[in-house]
């Protein structure tokens, strides 16, 4: 898995562990809800670090503990 799959894969977890859906996220977060659902499109190879920052605020968790978890301990070679 890259990166990017591994990011929206936490996201999702994260919301579902919270019980909230992605436009909920995306409102308390203060990023538009196309700008969440682009980052689950599978098509979109880039996630900004400055909305991931704002994500993590919504979700009221680090960006250490956004990525302190299995899922990216074992990330696949970005570079093909």
């Amino acid at each position: 898995m890259g990166i990017k799959d591994a990011i929206a894969l936490r996201i999702k977890e994260l919301c579902k562990q919270k019980g909230i859906k992605l436009n909920t996220l995306a409102t308390s977060s203060g990023v538009t809800p196309s700008t969440v659902y682009s980052l689950m499109d599978d098509s979109r190879r880039d996630v900004g670090i400055l909305v991931l920052k704002k994500l993590c605020d919504g979700l009221d968790i680090s960006i250490t503990d956004f990525f302190d978890t299995d899922i990216f301990r074992n990330l696949e070679q970005e570079i093909q």
